[in-house]
């Protein structure tokens, strides 16, 4: 529309039939715009915030678009990178049917695009359709050679170079001389490039964030390097060096560090959140400050900046990216508590509020007051923090409780960030309402922790992924599956399983195109809970946290020990790096089994070339059977042709054929299947083998 402005005025009586203000609040519109823009796809929230894609992956655009009558319309997808200098580039939607347009565009670089739609009534397209039926019914078409003579006499004064077929319109030619001209592809070409588009109907510009293929697709490694070390000695980024080839050859894209900062002493926790640390306790990552400094220094237990760098360095060198824990807060000792006191909520008896999460107190950490009138300064420095880190080679962060500060702030910080470095991610662990996580992954954020870690029956995985594997969601949240977290331990994994922890890592590898391991806790299969504190009556509850916790304390691993789940993880990560259909998460579907106990999966190429299907045993402690009923035309199989399945974890083949399959799988031996599927194929000379 030429104007979309809202007013505030009385109904009116329109001084004129194409006066359309009738009520308060009305809109001006230009009446001669007759196509309608029904809905345009993908968008989020009506545009409010960008759709995300994958660096080299294609825009698919849809827009449902009508008008009255039966005009032709034309169509076309404008877009461009978000940048000063970008032009608008324009590619045409084609009529897919029931008044939906259709066109795709490549996003070759990282950064933001802007794409919108603009459509019209093609008067010469409508002008020609009318003039072949009639000519056809065999009536008289002067006047209307006449009206297509003017028509081609407008594309002439927008440049078109036409004269000739205008003359030949009003000539003397035969009548249908001049009707095969007027319809030729010839005319209809030159008059395809010289639209009117004078009254075209424009969507609001939309925009799309799109990030290199690790947003959507990464295998994360947690790791404490403060446990690196020799037994009983603090651990050093060169102690944590090793341990690099370690979590390479177990296959994982990106080591995430928690905090490296200094820690604070003041209120410093001891083991298993004790409220009063020991001498030589080493206190929580997560109390970020001392007087040596804060978010943009180095714990010196640690090392130095020129340590990181060169840990940073080796990560590379083993085709590793680090990943840095940013958490907003700070230890009472943290610099910004004297250089900044606004930054912080003072209490009326003069104390600085510090965090809860009642019954959890955290008398070590103190929140920012993101309402402080300092609030511009307060940002700027956050934002700062990211762009420290950044500009040492650090593209990866993890946000520790991104849901506890402003969501303006972020969606703020994460474009300033982006615009400057493009390639940098950004994962939010929010374990929060579901519309604040989505509300988070809007705002800006690459990936997302979920609920993933609570969901352990049929019924439950079944239905969350069902709502994460599709659109809308998918235009704006990429889910990040863990089994644990140091904050997190569920009562699943409590009884140490061994079928327990090996089926909760396989669901995460393969249901999520990106998930990740506290290690190495989890494949040494740690599973002692932590103790709350006694209560009255001296009982003390559980805690849904591991005992002897590397937030509070240092740790030491066997990482050699026999039952280690090192060598299962690896393979998980293999088979995750040589099928391509585990590295998206469209084209996710569950497959009927007649036990609730056992889910079936199955995820593919666009292409269809690689097509998985996985198979799970839910009870950590027993075997199970089942008939799984595929459905074949998702898989696109035939029903009457036999296929090849290829378990990939304990390279079994075979040979089955239609719907109906049967498995079984042994909880405390391997409890899942990750099949390739291969499909039949009779060659010219009948050799038939497995595609």
């Amino acid at each position: 529309m030429k104007s979309a402005k809202a007013e505030h005025a009385d109904r009116a009586v329109p001084a004129h039939p194409g006066d359309v203000r009738t009520a308060s609040p009305s809109i001006e519109v230009d009446g001669r715009r007759r196509v309608v823009a029904l809905a345009l796809r993908p968008e989020v929230d009506g545009g409010r915030y960008p759709v995300k894609r994958l660096q080299g992956e294609l825009l698919e655009v849809e827009a449902d678009l009508v008008a009255d009558g039966h005009d032709v319309l034309r169509a076309m997808l404008r877009h461009r990178h978000a940048t000063a200098a970008a032009s608008w580039q324009e590619t045409e939607l084609v009529h897919a049917g029931n008044d939906v347009w259709r066109a795709s565009v490549p996003l070759p670089e990282l950064g933001r695009y802007q794409y919108t739609v603009t459509a019209w009534v093609d008067a010469f397209a409508t002008w020609r359709r009318g003039l072949e039926r009639k000519f056809a019914a065999g009536a008289d078409v002067a006047v209307e050679l006449l009206e297509g003579a003017l028509l081609v006499d407008a594309a002439i004064a927008r440049g078109a170079a036409l004269q000739k077929s205008a003359a030949l319109l009003r000539g003397q030619l035969p009548i249908a001389e001049r009707v095969a001209h007027a319809t030729s592809d010839e005319l209809t070409k030159a008059m395809r490039g010289a639209p009117d588009r004078s009254l075209a109907t424009d969507f609001s510009v939309r925009e799309v964030t799109v990030e290199r293929a690790l947003a959507g697709c990464s295998a994360w490694y947690e790791l404490f390097p403060r446990s690196t070390g020799p037994a009983g000695r603090h651990g050093t980024f060169r102690d944590a060096e090793p341990w690099l080839d370690y979590i390479a050859e177990l296959g994982f894209d990106i080591v995430y560090l928690p905090p490296i900062h200094p820690i604070g002493t003041a209120f410093r926790k001891g083991p298993d959140n004790a409220p009063d640390a020991r001498p030589g306790d080493p206190g929580s990552p997560w109390a970020i400050g001392a007087p040596e400094g804060g978010h943009t220094s180095v714990h010196q237990e640690l090392g130095t900046l020129a340590d990181f760098d060169r840990f940073n360095a080796a990560a590379r060198a083993r085709g590793l990216e680090l990943a840095l824990d940013i958490a907003f807060q700070a230890s009472p000792d943290h610099p910004w508590v004297t250089q900044h006191p606004t930054w912080f909520k003072a209490r009326p008896d003069g104390t600085i509020q510090y965090a809860e999460n009642p019954p959890k107190k955290y008398q070590d950490v103190y929140p920012f007051d993101f309402e402080s009138a300092d609030w511009e300064a307060l940002w700027a420095a956050l934002r700062d923090v990211f762009m420290f880190w950044a500009e040492r080679g650090v593209r990866v962060f993890r946000v520790d409780n991104p849901h506890t500060k402003p969501l303006p702030f972020w969606e703020w910080c994460i474009r300033e960030v982006q615009a400057r470095f493009p390639d940098a991610l950004f994962l939010a662990e929010a374990f929060t309402r579901p519309k604040l996580m989505y509300a988070l992954a809007k705002g800006g954020f690459s990936q997302s922790y979920t609920y993933f870690s609570w969901r352990t029956t049929k019924h439950d995985l079944t239905a969350y992924l069902e709502e994460l594997a599709r659109p809308p969601v998918t235009d704006f949240f990429r889910p990040n599956f863990w089994p644990t977290t140091p904050d997190i331990f569920p009562e699943y994994l409590a009884t140490g399983s061994r079928g327990a922890f090996i089926g909760r890592v396989i669901l995460a590898g393969t249901l999520a195109s990106s998930y990740g391991i506290y290690g190495p806790s989890y494949e040494l299969m740690e599973h002692t809970q932590r103790l709350g504190p006694a209560g009255k009556d001296g009982s003390r509850s559980v805690v849904e946290e591991l005992a002897q916790n590397e937030k509070y304390q240092l740790r030491t691993w066997d990482l050699n020990r026999p039952d280690s789940l090192r060598h299962v993880i690896a393979r998980l990560n293999a088979i995750r790096r040589a099928n391509p259909a585990f590295q998206s998460n469209r084209s996710l579907r569950f497959h009927a089994t007649d036990n609730d106990l056992v889910i079936a999966y199955s995820k593919q190429t666009p292409d269809r070339v690689n097509l998985v299907l996985c198979v799970v045993n839910l009870d950590p402690q027993h075997t199970h059977r089942a008939w799984i009923d595929l459905d074949l035309d998702a898989l696109g199989l035939p029903i009457d042709t036999p296929f090849q399945v290829h378990d990939m974890l304990g390279d079994g083949r075979f040979t089955w054929r239609g719907r109906r399959n049967f498995v079984e799988l042994t909880a405390d031996v391997m409890p899942a299947h990750i099949f390739e599927i291969k499909r039949f194929v009779r060659s010219e000379n009948q050799f038939e083998y497995f595609l």
